[in-house]
């Protein structure tokens, strides 16, 4: 066998392989979306929307209350999240650039977007429930805030070093001071990659449990004080699967199918989001 030959088949095996991990994996892909499919549409009624959480055997008992829940946690955790970290991630892109703290702040974002969130729960319940007291949304809040920051931060750092440097020299050159070339020039250049990072951070906190363990703990009652254990869909789905009732089981797979469905969306519209964003 010569060396072309021994290249070509070499080649050949490496192709078949990672061709068959890609199968492999979307293969347990769909196995996990064709459980969550099958199980949870048939648990799905009116009543889950209607009803807040009650005891076993009750007929009128739904996810009302973790719905509103995980719509203020993630809600107050994008609001907190998104102003800095994009504001951070304009500095890094159009003030740091490759000073010694931009890059330190970069190496600590990559840290972070790597950290486990439970230990992100743990340092928020020693910061924030420990000197309150009590849990609140406002812990649950801040922890999810805070492993959005890095993912928005570096997807606009990146997207706004896309953006070609001869747009900013034009603006520059007819007078506009640097606040009004970021404001009109870098971040329209840039906005479909930014609402994309946005959308992936929502996405990322809106599946994690073990910082609102910590944090804002969780409730079977309704309720909208922030100052208060605020029910999650999360934690929620948690408790109900791993319970011996056959009733709450069957709202755990409503939530799982629900929440799946929600970050599989937010997913989908941001990569149309960047994709459609490219193509202009």
């Amino acid at each position: 066998m010569t060396a072309v030959q021994k290249r070509v088949l070499v080649n050949k095996i490496i192709l078949g392989l990672s061709t068959l991990s890609a199968v492999i994996a979307i293969a347990f892909l769909f196995w996990i979306l064709g459980v969550l499919v099958m199980k949870g549409v048939g648990a799905l009624n009116w009543n889950i929307f209607v009803f807040e959480g009650s005891p076993p055997g009750y007929a009128e008992s739904g996810l009302k209350h973790a719905l509103v829940g995980q719509a203020i946690l993630v809600g107050l955790a994008t609001v907190i999240g998104v102003p800095l970290g994009i504001l951070a991630g304009t500095y890094l892109s159009e003030y740091g650039k490759n000073s010694k703290l931009a890059h330190l702040i970069r190496d600590i974002s990559d840290i972070m977007m790597s950290a486990p969130s439970i230990v992100i729960g743990a340092f928020v319940y020693a910061i924030v429930v420990m000197p309150m007291g009590h849990f609140s949304a406002w812990a649950g809040s801040i922890a999810l805030a805070i492993i959005m920051i890095p993912i928005i931060l570096r997807t606009t750092d990146d997207m706004l070093q896309l953006v070609p440097g001869t747009l900013r020299e034009a603006a520059f050159a007819l007078g506009a001071p640097k606040y009004k070339v970021i404001m009109d020039v870098v971040y329209r250049g840039a906005k479909a990659g930014i609402l994309t990072g946005v959308l992936l951070g929502i996405a990322r906190v809106g599946g994690e449990t073990a910082p609102l363990l910590f944090t804002s703990f969780n409730d079977n009652f309704f309720t909208t004080n922030l100052n208060d254990a605020m029910p999650s869909l999360t934690v929620t789905m948690f408790n109900y699967a791993i319970s011996p009732y056959e009733d709450w089981q069957q709202l755990g797979w409503a939530a799982a199918f629900i929440l799946s469905m929600f970050i599989l969306g937010l997913n989908i519209v941001g990569r149309l989001i960047l994709f459609f964003g490219k193509r202009k």
